[in-house]
C-alpha cells in the first residue's frame, strides 16, 4: 500500500510532467481551478490548484474533502502510483471507476486531453 509521502511525491512528479507538456496538453494543464485529490485507502486528500501549468499542493488533510474544489479526484493510493508511473491508464481507470474525476463540464472537456 501506498504511503502519504509517496502519493506527495507521485503529484509532485505528474506537477513536473504537466510542466514539460507541449500543444494541447499544455493548454489542458493551464488552467486555473482549485484542486483537491482523495486518497481514498489513506482517508487523505490533498488540496490546492491547478494553476500555470502545475499542480500546487496546499494542504493535506485527513479525511474526504473539507470543500468542494472545482476539480476533484479520488483514487486509492496505489492507483496514483500506477497512473503517474504510466502503468495505469487514466482513461481506463476513470471508465472502470477505480478513479473518480469530478469537475465542471466546460473542464472535463479541456482535462480530456490529459486523458
Amino acid at each position: 500500500m501506498a504511503t502519504i509521502t509517496e502519493c506527495r511525491r507521485a503529484l509532485d512528479t505528474l506537477s513536473d510532467n504537466l510542466a514539460r507538456s507541449e500543444g494541447d496538453l499544455r493548454g489542458a494543464a493551464a488552467l486555473d481551478r482549485t484542486l483537491s485529490c482523495h486518497v481514498t485507502d489513506l482517508d487523505t486528500t490533498f488540496t490546492g490548484r491547478l494553476a500555470d501549468g502545475r499542480i500546487r499542493v496546499e494542504d493535506t488533510l485527513a479525511g474526504p474533502p473539507p470543500a468542494k474544489a472545482q476539480i476533484r479526484l479520488a483514487m486509492t493510493g496505489d492507483d496514483l502510483l500506477a497512473m503517474v508511473d504510466g502503468g495505469l491508464n487514466f482513461a481506463k481507470a476513470w471508465a472502470s471507476g477505480r478513479v473518480r474525476l469530478e469537475a465542471g463540464f466546460r473542464d472535463l472537456v479541456r482535462l480530456r486531453s490529459l486523458l
